[in-house]
């Protein structure tokens, strides 16, 4: 730590001292200087090459978080092994020397580990990453670090394994179909035209994925993983050199190939004319852009190439702004559209820019894309954009210091995964923010600007246009695209102009309020303020995290309150008061008077309630108050923001409903309300139409008129002493009326007895099933507790059985719940993806693994993965300021007794198995529930 300190002292020694005239040479020569490594991490290097990262890390404690990665991925398979280094990746959970078929899966849930949402793995192009999160009690340690010896080197890969295990990926290549991945098969050989990307997708072709023989697979492991070609990664709460020592003893004698095959960097070639991919689908759901500008990848090694990234963030950063104040015009080009220079592939990245517009809207939305390139070209970009973003920026990588002692693992784990395959720096939060905090101001407009030349170029250009076919609506051809981007080029655009911007949200604080009661719940930290206005205020403070603060609000009243003549107005008023800001702010000014600051308050008016959920650094509090305090008392009515706010969701909706998923979950909404319209489900681009601007504006004021009934939550990082002058004066000080508000009973509720209804909608062979059982109940909180435990326990189950045993399912779901507003009831949904030919087979044996359990109740060593799940989550969640925003705000929400608020360790540890099979028979009643099958256009469930 010491020689990194020295390093930045002496680098900003000379900045500082010397003169103006010489000083950007000296700075170029400091800048030569190596990128350094955080010393808080260990690298090593095993002689057979292995290489090894570790860093103790107590965030979460007792847990460390391994990760196995290989150099390697779907660009080192040969023509018969297209789809095989993903399916080594799925073997590496059925078979290996110490864990024999799926015992590996079977002994980390008994450690609290969930497959898929804590142990898991990914393939791409050019890698493949195994993810082992586990506790640090001796045992699983030593067993997890065996788990990571046996992926690197002791795969089984039994014949009766491979084969099971084909049908789980080739359901996992089934999800992948549809209309994005035909698309994507289209356009993928223009963007990477002669290049072995665009034949190499991990997840491979079908043939071979059901054909290929055992050898072929075996050969890919024995080839490609190899240790040098490997990183172990260990990132928690161990010991540093207890972790070498294992690493070193149990990596070090693996063997690399003695001849072992060569891995060569691909390349995508380049082009002097512009590539125009033009495809639609019937079943795409929006019309996007992309337009890429290629480029070699630039080396990283040393502070100069640290800076250069410096100067390209700045540029992106403030590109996006300038793209998102365009989206939020009269008449928005697009939908929203950003743009960044990042790697495409290893061997090339490039500068894009993409957009989502509306029907008819891809001239425009190209011409728009290729006018403010030009514009930065032709006139660059100001002074006060580069400040604000400047600020913006700083802020960022000032948040990165202040929560480093309480920064994650895995988010350490990820940055040496990059720092292993491409080099990326990890020089530690503290050195990157002294580091651009001092270089920052070196950093001038020119500099910038040259970008967009470097950048935007007439070579390697390729533009990617896709949408929905639909009739009626004709895309662009190639020729016109061609000719907007060439009438861009040859035309006179004009400098971008802003308005000066304000310093601060009120010239005046409100008249304060006082707090009139105060009530300590010590044994949870908790402090409950009464506000002489009536408004109620719940604080936990907490060291959870240094720079975060989070709110939430509620009152009650929502949209219910209102006719169905108004429901749109109503559901839509809070969208649009955020689109157009508050007082004599836009949204666009309101983004950029918090440049540099961490605020965040979003209104919203739901169902039954109204109110608000905000978050903040503890040195930004004021404006989030300011800004509550604003939205209560002056919403802006703007008329030019609600029009934007229709043109962009209609662009959202216009054809949401092509894609068979979205119009499953759509009908499966009205099914469950039956067919009321407020029942859920997405919104028709025609719905927009319903909205009346000033009944919607008119709702909004009525909603939040009255401070008096609002209860407001936070926690986070401040004092009780140092919160309330500022809840006294922007909290205390808004308005109250006098009247009694409260939530309205719809009626909306599922159909009563068996509804089985089979949903048709897509041409691939692709189904969804939707078990869901329901009925209204008193509400109990332990028994809430014993169905939620249930639908932990039968996900277990359903992947043990559909995907291990009948390879039926990639993923499968189950999850128990009560809800006691507007009426008290339970539910508990089943839900998985598969073929359609295995639908009536896997529905079935669905009911049966159920039956079975109420009959039979679970087994002890199942309810102890489950119990073991929750400990681990429990222990995890205490510590998050999320997990007791959540909790404190459905207390109060409920009118609960806090005297019952924490679920303690002895809760979960008397969890019975005879407790889950009398929640079975008295919620899986099999005389009430949903089943809503999801098909595809000429196929039907027997």
């Amino acid at each position: 730590m010491l020689k990194m300190k020295n390093l930045l002292i002496a680098f900003m020694l000379v900045i500082s001292t010397i003169p103006a005239f010489s000083q950007s040479s000296e700075i170029n020569k400091a800048l030569q200087k190596p990128i350094p490594l955080d010393p808080n991490v260990k690298v090593g290097q095993l002689e057979n090459g292995l290489t090894y990262y570790i860093r103790q890390n107590e965030k979460p404690e007792d847990k460390v978080e391994f990760r196995l990665v290989i150099n390697a991925g779907s660009m080192q398979e040969n023509d018969k092994q297209l789809g095989l280094a993903h399916f080594t990746e799925h073997m590496a959970f059925n078979g290996t020397e110490n864990f024999k078929k799926n015992e590996l899966v079977d002994y980390l849930q008994s450690a609290g580990v969930k497959f898929g949402a804590d142990l898991n793995a990914y393939t791409s192009f050019d890698e493949t990453v195994y993810i082992l999160p586990i506790p640090t009690d001796e045992e699983t340690l030593d067993n997890g670090l065996t788990v990571l010896q046996d992926w690197a080197s002791g795969l089984l890969m039994t014949e009766d394994e491979i084969d099971k295990e084909r049908g789980v990926v080739l359901e996992e290549w089934r999800l992948g179909q549809g209309a994005s991945q035909r698309m994507r098969d289209e356009y993928f050989p223009v963007l990477f035209k002669d290049s072995r990307y665009a034949e190499r997708l991990p997840i491979g072709k079908k043939e071979i994925l059901e054909n290929f023989k055992y050898e072929t697979l075996r050969s890919f492991y024995e080839d490609w993983y190899r240790p040098n070609l490997m990183a172990v990664i260990a990132v928690g709460d161990v010991d540093p050199a207890e972790m070498e020592k294992e690493i070193k003893e149990r990596f070090g004698d693996l063997k690399n190939p003695k001849k072992p095959k060569e891995k060569k960097l691909y390349e995508v070639p380049s082009h002097e004319e512009t590539y125009v991919s033009i495809v639609t689908d019937k079943e795409a759901n929006f019309n996007q852009i992309q337009i890429y500008y290629k480029h070699d990848n630039e080396v990283m090694k040393s502070l100069s190439d640290m800076r250069r990234d410096l100067v390209y963030s700045l540029y992106n950063g403030m590109l996006g702004e300038r793209l998102n104040e365009l989206s939020q015009s009269a008449n928005p080009p697009f939908l929203f559209a950003g743009t960044s220079f990042s790697p495409m592939v290893r061997s090339k990245s490039a500068y894009s820019s993409f957009a989502i517009v509306g029907e008819g809207g891809f001239e425009r939305g190209v011409e728009v894309l290729a006018e403010e390139n030009k514009r930065i070209k032709e006139h660059g970009f100001t002074s006060s954009e580069l400040d604000r973003y400047k600020k913006t920026f700083l802020n960022n990588a000032e948040k990165s210091v202040k929560e480093l002692d309480k920064t994650e693992s895995n988010r350490f784990a990820s940055a040496y995964i990059q720092h292993f395959l491409r080099n990326s720096p990890i020089p530690g939060a503290e050195f990157e923010y002294d580091f651009y905090k001092n270089l920052i101001n070196t950093i001038t407009l020119p500099e910038i600007n040259m970008l967009a030349d470097k950048w935007v170029t007439d070579e390697n250009m390729v533009v990617v246009l896709t949408g929905t076919e639909k009739e009626g609506v004709e895309m662009p051809t190639e020729d016109d695209i061609l000719k907007i981007i060439n009438e861009v080029e040859n035309s006179e655009i004009e400098a971008y102009e802003e308005e000066e911007v304000a310093e601060g949200f009120m010239t005046q604080a409100p008249k304060a309020g006082k707090v009139a009661n105060s009530i300590s719940h010590e044994e949870l930290g908790v402090t409950e303020l009464e506000l002489s206005n009536g408004v109620k205020v719940v604080l936990k403070p907490t060291e959870f995290k240094n720079d975060e603060v989070k709110m939430r609000a509620y009152s009650f009243g929502g949209h219910s309150q209102y006719e169905m003549e108004d429901y749109y107005s109503a559901s839509n008023a809070t969208s649009l008061i955020s689109e157009a800001g508050v007082s004599d702010f836009s949204n666009t000014e309101i983004q950029k008077m918090l440049s540099g600051k961490t605020v965040r308050v979003s209104p919203y008016i739901g169902s039954l309630s109204e109110g608000f959920r905000a978050e903040t650094s503890p040195q930004d509090l004021e404006e989030m108050f300011q800004l509550t305090h604003l939205y209560f008392t002056s919403p802006r009515m703007d008329e030019e923001a609600f029009g934007s706010y229709v043109s962009k969701n209609k662009m959202l909706y216009g054809n949401l409903m092509s894609n068979p998923q979205f119009y499953y979950s759509d009908k499966l909404s009205m099914i469950l309300s039956q067919g009321n319209p407020r029942g859920g489900g997405f919104p028709k681009a025609e719905d927009l139409d319903k909205i009346d601007f000033q009944k919607a504006y008119d709702i909004y004021t009525e909603r939040f008129a009255d401070a008096s009934d609002f209860t407001f939550v936070f926690v986070g990082n401040f004092t009780v002493e140092g919160i309330t002058p500022l809840l006294e004066t922007y909290l205390g000080s808004l308005p109250t009326v006098e009247r009694e508000d409260d939530w309205v009973d719809l009626g909306i509720r599922p159909p009563k007895g068996v509804v089985k209804e089979e949903i048709i909608k897509g041409t691939d062979q692709k189904s969804y099933a939707t078990i869901l059982y329901h009925g209204a109940t008193e509400y109990d909180k332990q028994k809430s507790y014993h169905l939620k435990s249930l639908g932990e326990l039968v996900t277990n189950e359903l992947i043990d059985i559909l995907r291990e045993e009948k390879s039926g399912v990639y993923g499968v779901g189950a999850s128990g719940s009560m809800q006691r507003l507007p009426e008290s009831r339970y539910s508990f949904r089943i839900a998985f993806p598969c073929g359609p030919e295995n639908v009536d087979d896997l529905v079935k044996t669905t009911h049966e693994i159920l039956a079975d359990i109420k009959e039979n109740g679970v087994k002890e060593e199942d309810l102890t993965k489950v119990k073991e799940a929750q400990l681990k989550s429990l222990k995890e969640n205490l510590k998050t300021n999320d997990y007791w925003l959540n909790r404190l705000y459905d207390f109060y929400y409920y009118e609960d007794d806090l005297g019952n608020f924490v679920i303690t360790e002895d809760k979960i540890e008397a969890l019975t198995t005879e407790d889950l099979k009398v929640a079975a028979n008295e919620f899986l009643n099999e005389d009430q529930f949903v089943e809503a099958i999801l098909l595809p256009e000429g196929a039907s469930a027997e």
